[in-house]
This record gives C-alpha cells, structure tokens and sequence, in this order.
C-alpha cells in the first residue's frame, strides 16, 4: 500500500464519480436485478443491527448504501457512499477491495485496515459472481462500529450473496426460455441434429443430440467444435445462434501445442481451427487430461493449481472462463474432457 503512494494517517482520494454515471453504472449491471433481494437479506436488518449494508461494482464503486442512520453519518465521513471508488489501489486494504483482489469472501477488522480513520470499524465483504458467465459483477459489504460485530455477520453476507446468485441464474433460466420460444417456429422445420444456444454458449433448445449445459461461445467468423456434432458453423437467429454440424464427424481430435505461447488446434479434413490460450488455461486444460476420465472436483483442481484446496471459487472462474472459449470440448461435475474429445500434446524439445 506505501508503494502506491497511499498514506495510513490521512482518509485517501475515493475518486467519488458524479450521481449521472453512478445512475448509468447501476443501469447496466446485472446486480440491479438482485438488489431488492439483497436489501431484504441484508437491507432490513440493517437499522436495528447497528451497521450499513454497500454493493459496489467489479471496479469497487459503490453503487447502492443503506443502513442505520447513525452508521451512515460515520461513514459518511470515511468516503464510504455511493459513487465512491473501494479497491486497495484507492482506499488501502480494505473488505471491499480485498475481497475484488481475491474473489473471495473476506472480514477484516479494526486495525487490519490500511487507514488509520477506518480502524473503529469491522467490514464483512463477498463477491457475487455471475452463475452462468462466472464474471465477477461486484462486492456486498457489511460494515459497522468494530465492537458490534457479531460472528453470524459472515455467515449473512454469504447467504444474501448466494441469494442473489440463484436469482440471476433464475433470470438467466428465463432468458433460454424466451429465446426458444422467440424462434420456435423456425426450429419445428429445421433436420438434423441441432442446438439453439445464446451469446455466452448456454444451450436453450437440442435436438438429436445429447449436450449438457454448454458448448463454446460462438461467432460468425470461426467453425466450432461440438461433442457429438464435430465441427459446426453458428448462424444467428433471433437473439441466439443456430448450431448445425459441418460433415459427420462426432470426434473431437484436439492438439495442445506448448512450443510456444499455448494454442489449441482442432484437427479436421474439412476446415482446421485453433485458438490461443492463456498459459493458466493451458495448464487446467492439461491437468484435465492428466486427470482422464474420472476428472478433478473444484477443490482438486485449486489444489493442483495454487497448492491448496481453498481457492475453490476461483479454480471454478477458471474453468468458466475456459469454457467460454472451448465450451462443451469441457464438462463440468467434475471437471474433465468431453466424451468424445481426444487430446494430444505437442511440448518444446526436451520439455
């Protein structure tokens, strides 16, 4: 935090932002469909605990505060309100922007904080996660004087933060549901084996063939690889895309190419494709391998990835953010190689 330039003895620049674009930040993030729900987890206990509930965005800006008035008055005082900018660049270690650096839950208390000012205070911080993108969408924080802290506080947050990840995966439900119905007149007369699926790859309508939940994200400029189907060419339709296979192909032969910055090809006779990967993806894709049919569960891989079975939530991040460029070449519960894809490695000389 000295490093940074930040001072424990002064309150440091919240970077507070004007009420307009608080207002638009609070209009596109998804959280705004799971406030209410937070508020009545959180929100209505709020005043007669002693304590001030805050949501920030994936940039640490305090979006929606409410809580008792005594509390707000004192934060108020510490920069703690809406359009004010909580990560540990701006603010020191802090809950919120802990909690934003490890996407974890995270307590702090006291003198734990990097400022000074904010000392008389305990904050009790969860990030929500999107449930069908895996993307980190933000921070609830519980703060309040440091000697009202009770020990349920952690165990409230997490609960209105899984609260309000089930209900967007509700909402993300009911999307699939409006999209299969907006073209279902198209899809009576389509043959074949076929999905429908939306912008992320989550599959909303199969037919003649068996796909889980997901298959990789797709675009109008690449084929795509499909367990079942083989290579595929998207076509939009409506608000989704329409999947069809290419030829009869339903195995997938791909190559993992480590002599240089990690590619994954796809081999086919009909139109080859490949894709860079990052080298953390290219090390889960590898242990996915390694680990051959009966897979790693989330605590193994954080294991294999970080030495220790307590960075579940990102291990799982990981994997959806994989799966967004592969899709269904991965399968979930546990994590493993799709039936029916076959991996071979290419290593540097001597590797």
């Amino acid at each position: 935090m000295l490093g940074l330039g930040l001072d424990p003895a002064r309150t440091n620049a919240r970077q507070p932002l004007p009420f307009r674009d608080v207002e638009a930040r609070r209009r596109r993030s998804p959280l705004s469909l799971v406030i209410d729900e937070l508020r009545q987890v959180l929100g209505s206990v709020a005043d007669a605990s002693v304590f001030v509930m805050v949501v920030t965005d994936a940039d640490g800006v305090i979006l929606w505060r409410e809580g008792s008035a005594r509390v707000l008055m004192r934060a108020d005082a510490l920069g703690f309100a809406e359009g004010a900018r909580w990560t540990e660049a701006t603010v020191g270690t802090n809950a919120i922007g802990t909690a934003l650096a490890e996407a974890a839950p995270v307590q702090l208390f006291s003198a734990e904080h990097f400022e000074e000012a904010q000392h008389p205070w305990y904050c009790t911080a969860a990030p929500i996660h999107h449930p069908s993108t895996g993307e980190l969408l933000g921070v609830v924080d519980v703060s309040g004087p440091a000697l009202t802290l009770h020990p349920v506080i952690a165990a409230l947050v997490e609960t209105a933060v899984k609260l309000a990840e089930s209900r967007l995966w509700r909402h993300h439900e009911l999307r699939l549901e409006q999209l299969r119905r907006s073209v279902q007149g198209v899809l009576a007369t389509v043959r074949g084996p076929v999905l429908l699926v939306d912008d992320d790859g989550w599959v909303a309508h199969q037919s003649g063939i068996a796909v889980r939940d997901r298959i990789e994200v797709p675009r109008t400029d690449r084929v795509m690889a499909v367990p079942g189907l083989g290579l595929c060419t998207p076509e939009r339709l409506g608000e989704g895309w329409l999947v069809r296979p290419r030829s009869a192909e339903s195995v997938v032969e791909a190559e993992l190419d480590l002599t240089g910055p990690p590619v994954l090809r796809l081999r086919s006779e009909i139109e080859p494709w490949q894709t860079a990967l990052t080298r953390r993806h290219a090390e889960v894709l590898l242990l996915l391998h390694r680990s051959g049919r009966r897979g790693l569960s989330a605590a193994q891989l954080s294991t294999a990835l970080f030495g220790d079975d307590e960075h579940c939530v990102t291990a799982r991040a990981e994997v959806s953010r994989l799966r967004r460029v592969l899709g269904g070449l991965v399968s979930t519960n546990p994590y493993r190689l799709a039936d029916g894809v076959t991996l071979t490695l290419l290593r540097p000389e001597g590797g």
